[in-house]
């Protein structure tokens, strides 16, 4: 079940700095009812018709709501929220999205998160909402900083994919060069999030593999 979309201004708790343009915004969430993890809200500042969809990365029982956002330099919405304070308000909508995990898979299958950049924030979710899940996570950046918060994740469960530098517990290079070289048991629920065309190559790797496209999921960011 799906929370109720709903339509109203929610206070800034706080922001927490992660790395060289990416921060944590921290929310009130009396706006916003319920969401089911992988779900996703659309802020923007307070008096401003400008709005910009964001995952929610923070899990369903904490008190408060958070989104991961990347700083655009041309981005009039995400320097905006950058510049809040807390006791400022933003104009929220949500929860809204079926990027989502069902009930009867948490426990029974296994999964596979594909993530490029602040993509990894519905997964960062998923992993706190969930303990029971059996999962992999493949994260692509391009710098070690930009692994944001990844000891969320077990270690044996996480892997970056750094292009930027050389960093020893990481492979160096693209998250799809690494998918080529790993196995994938054909019956993974497989999903992706970030930019467009590491999903469109991961879904061709996937695909040759045998994965059948209705165990593959999608949240594009750009």
């Amino acid at each position: 079940m799906h929370g109720t979309i709903t339509r109203g201004t929610s206070t800034v708790l706080g922001r927490r700095e992660l790395s060289h343009g990416c921060f944590v915004l921290r929310l009130d969430r009396a706006a916003i009812g319920r969401f089911e993890p992988g779900q996703y809200v659309v802020i923007g500042p307070e008096h401003s018709p400008d709005r910009r969809e964001y995952s929610v990365y923070s899990a369903p029982d904490e008190p408060f709501l958070e989104v991961l956002i990347k700083e655009v330099p041309e981005g009039e919405v995400s320097r905006a929220l950058h510049e809040l304070e807390p006791g400022d308000s933003v104009a929220i909508e949500g929860p809204l999205g079926y990027f989502t995990i069902s009930p009867e898979h948490r426990r029974s299958r296994e999964f596979l998160f594909i993530a490029t950049g602040t993509g990894i924030a519905p997964f960062h979710c998923f992993v706190r909402a969930y303990s029971e899940l059996n999962y992999r996570v493949l994260h692509g950046v391009r710098y070690a900083e930009e692994r944001h918060e990844y000891h969320t994740y077990a270690p044996q469960r996480y892997t970056a994919c750094i292009t930027g530098e050389t960093v020893s517990e990481a492979y160096h290079g693209r998250v799809t060069s690494y998918l080529q070289q790993v196995s994938v048991a054909p019956d993974t629920l497989c999903y992706l999030c970030g930019n467009c065309d590491m999903i469109f190559e991961a879904f061709d790797i996937l695909q040759h593999r045998g994965i059948d496209p209705q165990n593959l999921h999608a949240e594009v960011y750009y």
